[in-house]
């Protein structure tokens, strides 16, 4: 059995979300923010439906959801990499602060982030 959790503050650690159209849209960027380490994580979720208004027009949309585990000093990064190879005119781009994690974890995102 594994030991107790050490919970601590944030810090400069936040979660990133950005939709993509399609997987394979969605696993290039991934690969793209993790290679170039501005991410130490990106999960993918696929099935998401998205429900919006572009353009004066209500759109239904299925998409893939990237959760992107990265630090505050990459946010520039982060959004050059989506600038440069997400297909959307205007993507999803939304940067939140991380309130409270596990320290290990969160040590981890800082180590993998830190290049």
């Amino acid at each position: 059995m594994a030991g107790k959790l050490e919970v601590q503050d944030g810090g400069e650690c936040l979660v990133t979300l950005i939709t993509c159209p399609t997987e394979e849209s969605a696993k290039q960027l991934a690969s793209e923010l993790v290679g170039q380490e501005a991410a130490a994580c990106v999960n993918m979720i696929g099935g998401v439906r998205s429900v919006y208004r572009w353009q004066r027009k209500i759109c239904d949309d299925q998409e893939t959801l990237l959760v992107v585990k990265t630090r505050e000093s990459k946010r520039t990064q982060v959004a050059e990499i989506v600038s440069s190879h997400h297909p959307y005119d205007e993507p999803e781009l939304i940067f939140l602060p991380i309130h409270s994690g596990s320290k290990s974890y969160l040590q981890w995102v800082l180590d993998q982030t830190s290049f």
